[in-house]
């Protein structure tokens, strides 16, 4: 409560600034409206969010959740069908789109150390009475979906966060793990990675447990009595190769129908070569207490009552694991409004319906906004309102595994999306606190009029105000604070990686995309656990679901902005000056590594590593590396200026457009089209199913975006030629973007 009120306080503080002070009646005319239609617009917003209800979003979350309803289950179908019903009830024109897809789920499931002493792993959660659903039958067990099956046996080796760097300081100690079943911590990276990483390095087997320090009793009170991780909870989750293509792995840039036709199993690379088994903290303490060798680094250890020590030793473990790899039906509900001027222009509305369990937070509490968001548009159209553009909401099933029903449904039509679709706009699992919103630049000064127009539920302020609160209470120095504060140009948006159904509308199609949602004060350890029920939502996520309706407000203004502007709210100087951002990032992070490069070589050749070395920790010294060469930007350089040029002309040419009350369809076209110039035909090395230039999860990192990633990681791997190869691509899809721009401004 204390750490709220502080919050909120700052909030207020900051709302004295005039723009933040400003509500949403007292808005200047929306971008790309104009008075008279802006007016219009504010009034269909207001009646819109009077329709919503904060507690039919908590009945439609507690309905939702009450059984588990995964992927290929009976509880997870019936959920589509009570979505659908919904929408139906709701008039929208609803249907059911199916797709078949490969969902493997756990048979066999054995871990235990058979030296120096024996101890077999639980591997169950535990109910706890507080909990209402926690003990029901049809949970899934808790698993990695797209191990490899495998019965391996070997020496166990503590490998931190399981990083690539986490094997290179192993290395210093003069450890591998060829042969070696690793044991590793979730968090720093999306778990596959760890799997993907141990494997690369040689280890038979991978298990992944939760720390306490990481989202244990470290961080407060366990479950029940607290919202963090208790002894036995497990974090479920998909560990496919995502990074090379997500959804379907047998059905790889085709839609997943009936017809399509499959790869076999053994060459789908998205699955994983090596077993993979997530455990409690419970399950890893004795693996871990029985290890020898090295003392872990300091910031390895985690939060259990042992020395952490590295191995390999006497500790030797069994991993089996089996799997049932069936076919099962993926049900994505799809509701159109359809337009009444534009028709084929779709502005596309998305969440996630399929959990590993109840699912209460992840995806229930973004499933429930978008609901309500459905119902205040079905209250509209009772009125006689119809949207200029049609409105597409999606509910998707098979997220959790691997984004599969939104990549289906994308692959299936890609075409027609790539023709027809204005925006992607993506929810997921949300809690109290701050707003936030990630995509695609040209939309920055839209998301940032958007969070002008929502209050925030605990500080009556705008959503923008408060998050500018945090930001400058948050700076390091006094000028840093300064400059927050008196900012005028609107809040940066993200850039989006992967871990949400947005991937292959941005990353495969290149469709204009956001991703927003609210979080901050909702930290727990019930993440993909039987414990992410609804009991656990209303305890420790967002009392009263507020900041539900706050999301359904939101998203449900941008789908409404953007279904009737009489232009769209596109700014490509935004984006331009993104990019540019971006490449300086490159050029800065290479001479870095040049300059690093020659002062470790140099070190290395006068000694200095072997003199500062502890003798008594037998530390291999560092290799000597090639050094960087000269990287040649100026491709990309020339092509970032012309973007420049061409982004402010455009954007001359839009502000001329939006004093005229012409149809502005051509221009509209043109300006959500845009960013398929991003997209290169090759796609990036080694993964071509990711399209765009500018933004892709990394290679390394899952999750975590990469922006011109083809680069970037290129010169993080230090491929050289590479590198100079990517520069090309990437200038030549900044170039024709430019040149598409000026045809636009014409």
């Amino acid at each position: 409560m204390k750490k709220i009120l502080t919050l909120s306080l700052l909030a207020l503080a900051a709302c004295a600034q005039a723009q933040s002070a400003r509500t949403p009646l007292e808005q200047k005319p929306l971008t790309g409206f104009t008075d008279a239609s802006s007016a219009k617009q504010l009034k269909v917003e207001q009646q819109f969010d009077d329709a919503l209800s904060a507690k039919r979003i908590g009945a439609t979350l507690k309905e939702l959740s009450a059984y588990p309803h995964h992927l290929g289950s009976p509880g997870g179908k019936a959920v589509a069908e009570k979505i659908l019903a919904k929408f139906k009830s709701f008039g929208l024109d609803a249907h059911l789109e199916t797709y078949q897809v490969l969902f493997p789920t756990p048979k066999t499931r054995v871990l235990e150390m058979t030296g120096p002493t024996k101890y077999v792993a639980v591997l169950k959660e535990l109910p706890v009475k507080e909990d209402a659903t926690s003990g029901q039958p049809g949970q899934l067990p808790t698993y990695n979906a797209w191990s490899a099956d495998g019965d391996v046996t070997g020496k166990l080796v503590f490998v931190n966060y399981g990083l690539p760097e986490d094997y290179d300081k192993l290395a210093d100690m003069g450890i591998n793990v060829k042969g070696k079943i690793v044991i590793v911590k979730y968090g720093k990276s999306w778990r596959g990675i760890k799997p993907k990483v141990a494997y690369e390095h040689g280890a038979i087997g991978c298990i992944i447990y939760s720390d306490p320090a990481d989202d244990g009793y470290t961080q407060g009170d366990v479950y029940p009595k607290g919202a963090f991780k208790n002894e036995y909870g497990v974090q479920r989750g998909s560990v496919m190769d995502m990074v090379l293509y997500p959804g379907d792995p047998l059905t790889p840039g085709v839609g997943a129908t009936a017809a399509a036709k499959r790869l076999d199993r053994k060459d789908a690379t998205t699955i994983l070569k090596i077993p993979v088994l997530p455990i409690s903290y419970h399950d890893a303490k004795p693996l871990l207490a029985a290890l020898d060798g090295p003392v872990a680094p300091a910031d390895w250890r985690g939060a259990l009552p042992i020395t952490y020590h590295v191995g390999p030793g006497k500790a030797t473990v069994h991993l089996k694991l089996a799997f049932n790899w069936n076919m099962v039906n993926a049900y994505d509900v799809v509701a159109t409004i359809k337009g009444s001027e534009y028709p084929d222009e779709w502005v596309l509305r998305g969440n996630h319906h399929d959990g590993w369990v109840n699912g209460a937070d992840d995806p229930l509490s973004g499933q429930s906004a978008l609901i309500e968001e459905a119902k205040g548009l079905g209250d509209l159209l009772k009125t006689g309102w119809r949207p200029k553009r049609t409105i597409i909401y999606c509910a998707w099933d098979g997220e959790e595994p691997g984004l599969i029903g939104s990549t289906e449904f994308a692959e299936d039509h890609d075409k027609e999306l790539q023709q027809k679709a204005v925006v992607y706009i993506n929810s997921d699992d949300i809690s109290k606190g701050f707003y936030s919103a990630s995509g695609s630049h040209a939309l920055e000064g839209f998301v940032d009029e958007i969070g002008e127009s929502v209050i925030d539920p605990e500080t009556g302020v705008t959503v923008n105000a408060r998050k500018k609160a945090r930001q400058i209470v948050n700076a390091t120095t006094v000028k840093a604070k300064k400059e927050i504060m008196d900012s005028k140009t609107p809040e940066r948006i993200g850039a989006l990686g992967s871990g949400s159904d947005y991937s292959s509308f941005l990353q495969h199609l290149g469709i204009p995309t956001l991703n927003i949602g609210y979080g901050g004060e909702g930290s727990g350890g019930e993440y993909h656990s039987i414990f992410d029920s609804y009991d656990d939502f209303v305890r420790f996520k967002d009392p009263g679901f507020v900041y539900c309706l706050a999301l359904s407000k939101t998203v449900g203004h941008t789908v409404l902005r953007m279904a009737d502007a009489d232009l769209l709210p596109f700014d490509y100087r935004s984006l331009s000056a993104t990019i540019d951002r971006y490449a300086k990032e490159l050029v800065d992070m290479t001479n870095t590594l040049r300059d690093n490069t020659a002062m470790d070589n140099q070190l290395l050749k006068t000694g200095e590593f072997k003199l500062a070395a502890n003798p008594e920790k037998h530390l291999a010294l560092p290799t000597a590396k090639s050094e960087v060469p000269k990287i040649d930007f100026s491709a990309l350089t020339t092509a970032l200026e012309q973007l420049k040029k061409s982004s402010a002309n455009l954007a001359a040419a839009w502000s001329k457009a939006s004093t005229s009350t012409a149809d502005h369809r051509e221009l509209n076209e043109e300006l959500f089209h845009a960013e398929q110039q991003l997209l290169s035909t090759e796609g990036l090395p080694r993964r071509p199913w990711y399209k765009h230039t500018i933004y892709a999860p990394g290679f390394y990192t899952g999750y975590g975006v990469k922006t011109l990633p083809g680069i970037r990681e290129a010169i993080e791997q230090r491929q050289w030629e590479e590198a100079q190869q990517q520069i090309a691509i990437a200038a030549k899809a900044i170039t024709q973007l430019s040149q598409y721009l000026d045809k636009a401004a014409m």
